[in-house]
């Protein structure tokens, strides 16, 4: 079966301050990266607009409405010192919501054996009520909310290999047994939190911190003893990744020297997982990655994973 790719042209839209990281190239850095005849295979579509309703799945009204309430008409309005708005950032939040869910429904249909959602901003930094880190709604946490509603999912996995901690999807899915959330991160690092301690209600939190200056030995580590063991356990039926690459060892924001192979590597892994548990079912959904380079080696290695290479 095939591999589906989610983008859209909006996303290039969603205009941040100059010098600032999250930045428009670094889709087409992406897009370049998987122009090449390698990844002429993939199933490519436009990442349509989601539905407030979808939002709402995880996020409380009243944010969402002030959020769309002070989206600009012109230049930028900044809700912190990392995050801001433009013109063209609801489209671009909201193509993020719908690409997340679009590929859900695709991988659960039976439609393709998994899917790469290429979007920004990325999400998992966003609260329940609140805005954060470059992030305003969490679209891996929409994409398996909505796959537990609309599919009856008992039990669905998020894993996020991002450097920073996903804040976002542990607030959401703290008191949730029915959805593992699993990290690896570098700590100490912003936003602070995604210690071993924090577990959830239920047990279903599961932080792999890192220190700074690890590298692929000790990432492989935390999945083998610590995250692939939980999951098992667990047994999801949907595996959803927060698919950040700003741990690779050419970005600016952290140093935890990954290269593209362990990239390649964590997602056989979650591949031969999901092929154990969830019928194969993965979704992939961008989050970080500030380096060019970097990213499109991490993706290149991503998505050719994904694909069966």
């Amino acid at each position: 079966m095939s591999t589906l790719l989610l983008s859209h042209k909006a996303c290039l839209d969603h205009v941040t301050p100059p010098g600032h990281p999250e930045r428009p190239d670094r889709l087409r850095a992406v897009e370049e990266a998987l122009s090449h005849e390698r990844f002429q295979f993939l199933v490519r579509d436009q990442a349509p607009e989601g539905d407030l309703d979808l939002v709402t799945l995880c996020h409380n009204e009243h944010y969402v409405t002030e959020l769309r309430h002070i989206a600009p008409s012109s230049g930028l309005v900044y809700i912190d010192g990392d995050t801001s708005m433009s013109p063209g950032t609801w489209e671009a939040v909201m193509r993020g919501v719908g690409g997340a869910v679009a590929a859900t429904e695709a991988v659960m249909n039976g439609e393709h054996r998994n899917a790469f959602v290429a979007v920004r901003p990325p999400g998992h930094h966003a609260e329940i009520g609140k805005p954060m880190g470059f992030c305003f709604f969490d679209n891996v946490a929409i994409a398996a909310r909505h796959a537990q509603r609309k599919y009856g999912i008992k039990r669905a996995a998020i894993v996020d290999f991002d450097v920073h901690h996903g804040n976002g999807t542990q607030d959401i899915f703290w008191s949730d047994p029915t959805v593992m959330y699993c990290s690896t991160h570098q700590m100490p690092l912003f936003p602070g939190t995604g210690a071993t301690g924090e577990r959830g209600d239920h047990d279903t939190i599961v932080n792999a911190p890192l220190a700074s200056e690890d590298g692929g030995p000790e990432f492989r580590s935390a999945f083998e003893n610590l995250i692939l063991p939980q999951l098992e356990k667990f047994s999801p039926e949907l595996l959803v990744i927060s698919a950040g690459f700003d741990a690779h060892y050419r970005d600016p924001l952290a140093s935890l020297n990954l290269r593209a192979e362990d990239y390649a590597w964590v997602t056989r892994k979650l591949m031969d997982l999901a092929d154990k548990t969830a019928g194969g079912r993965v979704v992939s959904v961008l989050e970080g990655g500030y380096d060019l380079q970097g990213l499109k080696e991490s993706v290149t290695a991503h998505v050719g994973a994904l694909m069966g290479a």
